[in-house]
């Protein structure tokens, strides 16, 4: 017993009551005895939150919501555990690995705070990385900690180009749903919150949902990748893939390609990471036999415009890629809270990268320090109305 525990995997979940997160701590409670969950972290969710701690007794709680400060705290009391609202207060701790899935740009402090706690690092908030790439970068070469991204098309794409000359690869293929409406006649204009919230394949959450339904996901996907991979925005494509089953392409200058396949269910990802892609895998009743087909088909502007922000030469660069997000993050919430329709979102997100006002701002502006990442949100804030 002694020989099997010191074998077992020191795990930390930033975001632990989140989709990511729920999902790493079903295949964990699968497999006790290689995983030891030592931190977990949650916001709002504080029910969930403790429910997760009674099972999996972890020796620190992360959280910094001031709410529920009080009843963590008498809580953690209660069950012997170190309850931190910074995680810059970790002592003599390695974590094996770091699942980061704080959802927002919420996730960027601690998931660049985490990473001298961390040997490897998996990454599920592409917010994090849109935003702080060059300094989650930094971070992650000084401290010299492995990192894997797990959404199903980064995880797809970076197993595709493994040991591979980057020179060979043509053009990459990351393949979207197409959402709830894809090819239904909709009207945009009045579709609700949770009819958008709908997605046909995946469950996951409000926000990334809505993002899916418009295809603005897959805007932030490329530029995701884009910043991961080192290779320039023209070498991504995005096409349509209503089965959600092959989740990139690598098109090589050889006439070869590949593709990943796997059923769309995140724990597969998470759990081909944990274990360095020697998972056990035992479900099979989602192979490759059960689907009767796998259809492509090309994305367009005029179905979903969210698509012509790529090319839009003069905001594609650090601060751009802050500023997209920080816009699209500002007018999800706005159509969640029912203050503007759906079509909304991209429309007024155009808009806004057009004005002279944006154009301004990002020449004069440089992204030197982490803090400047927040002062790009805080212009969002002010320019959206």
């Amino acid at each position: 017993w002694e020989f099997s525990n010191l074998m077992k995997k020191k795990i930390c979940i930033l975001g632990s009551t989140g989709s990511i997160g729920k999902a790493t701590l079903e295949i964990i409670s699968k497999n006790k005895k290689d995983f030891d969950v030592v931190l977990l972290s949650g916001n709002n969710n504080v029910k969930l939150l403790i429910t997760q701690a009674k099972k999996f007794k972890p020796k620190y709680i992360y959280s910094n919501n001031f709410y529920f400060q009080e009843k963590l705290r008498i809580f953690c009391k209660a069950n012997k555990i170190n309850l931190i609202d910074d995680l810059l207060l970790l002592k003599g701790i390695k974590f094996d690995i770091t699942v980061a899935a704080i959802s927002g740009i919420a996730g960027l402090i601690p998931t660049i705070n985490i990473i001298k706690f961390s040997k490897k690092i998996l990454i599920a908030n592409k917010e994090s990385i849109i935003c702080g790439w060059k300094f989650i970068l930094k971070e992650l070469k000084k401290y010299n900690c492995h990192f894997t991204p797990i959404d199903s098309e980064h995880f797809s794409i970076h197993n595709l180009i493994k040991n591979k000359n980057i020179n060979t690869i043509k053009d990459i293929y990351l393949t979207a749903s197409g959402g709830p409406f894809f090819e239904k006649k909709v009207n945009l204009n009045k579709v609700t919150p949770a009819q958008a919230a709908k997605h046909p394949n995946w469950k996951m959450g409000k926000k990334i949902s809505i993002d899916s339904a418009n295809l603005m996901n897959k805007v932030l996907e490329v530029i995701e990748a884009s910043l991961i991979f080192n290779l320039p925005i023209n070498k991504f494509k995005i096409i349509i893939h209503p089965q959600s089953l092959i989740h990139a392409i690598i098109e090589f200058k050889n006439g070869l390609s590949s593709m990943l396949y796997h059923y769309n269910d995140m724990k597969i990802p998470i759990a081909n990471s944990l274990y360095d892609n020697f998972y056990n895998h035992k479900n099979n009743d989602h192979n490759f036999l059960s689907q009767n087909q796998l259809t492509f088909i090309k994305a367009n502007s005029k179905r979903n415009p969210s698509l012509k922000i790529l090319k839009f030469k003069n905001v594609l660069n650090q601060k751009g890629f802050i500023l997209i997000n920080a816009l699209n993050e500002i007018l999800v919430q706005k159509f969640l809270e029912n203050k503007i329709t759906f079509s909304d979102i991209t429309n007024k997100l155009l808009g806004i990268l057009n004005t002279n006002i944006v154009k301004n701002y990002l020449k004069n502006h440089q992204i030197r320090h982490i803090n400047d990442v927040f002062k790009v949100y805080n212009f969002s804030r002010s320019i959206v109305n």
